[in-house]
């Protein structure tokens, strides 16, 4: 085969790999900025919402209206901004999409706003 960062992971007979295996911490991390950036910042469900023009308003409003995170955290736990997302039941896909509970909602609320305020923001 051609060159690999991880030449010796078998990701088809072990996908766990990205979680268990060795190097499995860098391995997540390069996972999940895959996943930001084809997943949810080309985000738009052909409506009325669009991560990158939905980041843009954020900011312009001053960054105080965290109805934004919640859409994003939507977007990264069940798959679209406003849960119960379309297509989605409680037995598939072991229920991404199913319910309108967003995971840690408060707990990413105040890590976000932890962050904001190291940036200084005005």
């Amino acid at each position: 085969g051609r060159p690999s960062r991880y030449p010796n992971v078998d990701f088809c007979s072990f996908p766990e790999a990205t979680c268990a295996g060795s190097g499995s911490r860098e391995m997540r991390w390069v996972t999940s900025m895959f996943e930001w950036t084809e997943r949810i910042q080309n985000y738009d469900d052909g409506k009325d919402w669009n991560y990158l023009q939905k980041l843009k308003d954020f900011v312009d409003g001053g960054m105080i209206d965290f109805d934004f995170l919640d859409g994003v955290s939507a977007i990264v736990n069940r798959g679209c901004h406003l849960p119960p997302c379309d297509g989605a039941a409680a037995n598939v896909n072991g229920g991404i999409g199913a319910g309108a509970t967003i995971h840690l909602q408060e707990e990413r609320l105040n890590n976000f706003k932890t962050v904001l305020e190291a940036l200084e923001r005005p």
